[in-house]
């Protein structure tokens, strides 16, 4: 059986925006919260200043960033595929990017039902 896809990806342009962040701040990561501040925009931290939650979900890296979820958004998302991506606008308001005149943003797609079944094959869902 195949391997598990990815269950979050970047963009070439996210992936750009994530080395200059690093180069300027030092490893990363991001959380995606779906929370009150900043909706479900995905946010970047350098390592070190977001505390990770017990029940947050680490769905995988992008660029070498550990990327998590809180837990009730991988009960409602963990059938798709987060692709993150970048595109004019301003950050959130803790998000490193802010400033930069482009933020990153969560698009979406829905696993495959195969795709799927090798995701709980592999224990990931």
């Amino acid at each position: 059986m195949n391997a598990a896809p990815p269950q979050v990806m970047a963009t070439l342009a996210a992936l750009q925006l994530i080395q200059t962040l690093h180069a300027r701040h030092g490893p990363l990561l991001f959380h995606q919260s779906g929370g009150c501040c900043d909706g479900s925009s995905p946010m970047c931290f350098a390592q070190g200043d977001f505390i990770v939650g017990d029940r947050d979900v680490q769905l995988g890296e992008i660029g070498g960033a550990p990327f998590y979820i809180s837990a009730s958004q991988f009960a409602y998302w963990k059938h798709t595929q987060l692709i993150i991506d970048v595109v004019p606008g301003r950050g959130g308001m803790f998000s490193l990017e802010n400033g930069e005149g482009v933020r990153f943003l969560v698009r979406s797609r829905l696993f495959s039902e195969d795709e799927f079944a090798r995701l709980k094959d592999a224990g990931k869902v």
